[in-house]
């Protein structure tokens, strides 16, 4: 079996679902991802949830965590193992 180049790797994205940044930490051995940003935003404190509310206004849309399970986490953690595979058929 081949060992990938890499362990754990991070990003930080704009996530639009909480109109801040996030960052996705992917580890390869467990294939999983997490999002620094859920802790905060998955279950906000009164205060923060009356700041989004105040931000959801002003921007004229819904603000609100999507979960531990996001689409921007799913995807990112899919075309990094996606360009895994692709780079093991190069070698």
């Amino acid at each position: 079996m081949t060992q990938p180049g890499w362990q754990v790797t991070a990003t930080t994205i704009y996530c639009d679902a909480v109109d801040d940044e996030a960052t996705l930490i992917v580890k390869y051995d467990e294939k999983s991802v997490v999002c620094t940003a859920y802790p905060k935003y998955g279950q906000p404190y009164k205060k923060l949830t009356s700041r989004m509310a105040g931000r959801s206004q002003k921007l004229g849309r819904h603000l609100k965590c999507e979960g531990p399970m996001c689409r921007r986490m799913v995807e990112y953690r899919n075309r990094l193992f996606a360009e895994d595979e692709e780079g093991k058929g190069k070698g």
